[in-house]
């Protein structure tokens, strides 16, 4: 198994989007779960099913609620809750990286972890570690400079200016 493929396998979640992930899992798995399946029968119960536009919106809407309920049970398995992180230095998930590209002043601020938990940081930006710029700076320190592939296939360097465990 590779760095990388065990990285991904564990996702930092603060105790506040651990709870919120929790509670739409328990509402998809009650009542919208059993809102949906109402729906179909009720649905199938009109009669021909071929052109049954309400049945199959509803069958469409099951798919995607039994989809998120099998992300969120994942993301929750996987979830390491508010462990904080050593304050060494070293960029890892639960860590807010400071950065800069290469030849710039202005520097930029995310937390590395979940980008489920994006609306509960107040502002903070949320990269995952699998994303481009985060699976490139996972393990380096402050002061290091890392050139990562952007989605658009270009190439950017990036200084890593400072790496502290997330105070959400």
């Amino acid at each position: 198994m590779t760095q990388a493929s065990s990285e991904q396998k564990i996702i930092w979640l603060t105790q506040e989007a651990f709870d919120k992930l929790q509670a739409e899992l328990d509402n998809l798995r009650g009542p919208v779960r059993s809102e949906v399946v109402a729906r179909i029968s009720a649905a199938r119960d009109e009669g021909d099913l071929k052109e049954n536009g309400g049945y199959h919106a509803a069958r469409e809407e099951q798919g995607k609620t039994e989809a998120r309920i099998r992300q969120l049970e994942d993301m929750l398995r996987r979830a390491e809750v508010g462990e904080t992180p050593a304050d060494n230095g070293v960029v890892e998930p639960g860590m807010t990286v400071t950065y800069k590209f290469a030849g710039d002043d202005e520097v930029e601020t995310f937390l590395l972890g979940a980008r489920e938990m994006e609306d509960t940081t107040e502002g903070v930006k949320v990269y995952s570690p699998q994303s481009p710029l985060g699976s490139a700076i996972i393990g380096k320190k402050k002061g290091d400079t890392v050139t990562y592939e952007a989605p658009n296939g270009k190439k950017l360097e990036v200084e890593i200016v400072d790496a502290v465990p997330y105070a959400g």
